[in-house]
């Protein structure tokens, strides 16, 4: 199975971040780690940010579950 590469513009269109704030996610351990594709290129495996991107989603809190919501 091959996944794919995606170089920053395209990792941009998935997680609207800027490069410092995906520099730190990184460091932090709290998003994928990129891949050094070239001696100036870096890319993200397609595979890892999709499953990045579904666990944040699962993370979610149920609507009307947000911290100071109160209850109906």
């Amino acid at each position: 199975m091959s996944t794919r590469i995606l170089r920053f513009k395209q990792l941009r269109e998935r997680v609207p971040f800027s490069r410092m704030h995906i520099d730190r996610l990184e460091k932090a351990g709290k998003f994928p780690k990129r891949v050094r594709i070239g001696e100036n290129s870096v890319g993200w495996l397609e595979n890892e940010v999709e499953a990045w991107i579904a666990s944040r989603a699962a993370a979610r809190q149920p609507p009307g579950h947000e911290p100071g919501a109160t209850p109906s």
